[in-house]
């Protein structure tokens, strides 16, 4: 048996926020968001939960999006989002555009990217596969734009209250930006910057391993919105532990792994598989 080989064992941890589920944005018309997201993204629709014409749930790998029906909501920053081949995704965006005229709509590749705006002002970006563990569809990362100052606390916020590994970089503008490691392969990240966008209610789901802890200090500092069941509650602030600075809004719907929907097994077509191309037993997507 080797005993002289030596590894920094650190490098496996995964912290208290096993993974982020999904990101929710209300939208005022389902046809339009299903149109978009479905057939321009090459997303699927979840056939099982909430369809109907008051939400639509689109699975993107193990994640998904919620788009509930209401006035339109913007995240403050961008989702990015892994898709298996950014030509295909290209050529879907291409064929839709007609449809989301007068609307936010755009795209724009830039080498492996191509960063796509929404029918009501939503940043997505989409990346190919690599780059993000062995990740090949799904939703990696959500970036938030924060207000200056702010980075430093955040991370200090979810190393303390969730026991998260962060990391803080200092840009030549003196703006900061944080990145919150969340189990294999996600991450919340926060980028400093100087304009101010008023928070509208969009919100995260994450599933934490160490459920009572968390609930414990948010509970003691009166951060709690809502206990919605046994399985799950809410918060919106993020607060600085070192003084109770509030920091940023943003609403986590944190779910322990008793939650009935923990692991629930995500439904993913094939977006290349078409009427005019169509190869049988290619319907499902395999990552």
């Amino acid at each position: 048996m080797n005993r002289s080989k030596t590894f920094n064992r650190s490098d496996e941890d995964v912290c208290n926020i096993l993974c982020m589920e999904h990101v929710n944005v209300t939208v005022p018309d389902q046809s339009l968001a299903t149109y978009f997201y479905v057939n321009g993204l090459g997303f699927t629709r979840d056939p099982y939960i909430d369809f109907g014409p008051f939400n639509v749930w689109i699975n993107v790998g193990n994640q998904q999006f919620h788009l509930p029906t209401k006035d339109p909501q913007v995240i403050r920053g961008h989702v990015g989002v892994v898709v298996p081949d950014l030509d295909e995704l290209e050529s879907r965006l291409s064929r839709i555009g007609s449809r989301l005229e007068n609307t936010s709509f755009s795209y724009e590749r830039s080498g492996n990217t191509i960063n796509v705006t929404c029918p009501w002002g939503n940043l997505i970006k989409c990346h190919t596969p690599g780059k993000f563990g062995n990740m090949s569809l799904g939703i990696p990362y959500v970036e938030f734009t924060v207000p200056e100052g702010t980075c430093p606390g955040i991370a200090r916020f979810y190393e303390h209250v969730f026991s998260c590994s962060t990391t803080v970089n200092k840009s030549s503008l003196n703006k900061s930006s944080c990145s919150v490691e969340i189990g294999k392969e996600q991450s919340l990240r926060f980028r400093e910057s100087s304009e101010s966008v008023t928070y509208d209610g969009h919100h995260i789901a994450i599933y934490v391993v160490n459920f009572s802890a968390p609930h414990t200090y948010l509970n003691d500092n009166g951060l709690i919105t809502e206990e919605s069941d046994a399985h799950q509650y809410r918060f919106q602030t993020i607060i600085d532990p070192e003084n109770g600075k509030e920091l940023f809004d943003i609403e986590h719907e944190v779910r322990s792994l008793y939650h009935p929907m923990y692991e629930r097994n995500l439904v993913n077509r094939n977006a290349a598989q078409t009427f005019f191309n169509y190869r049988q037993g290619r319907d499902a997507f395999v990552p």
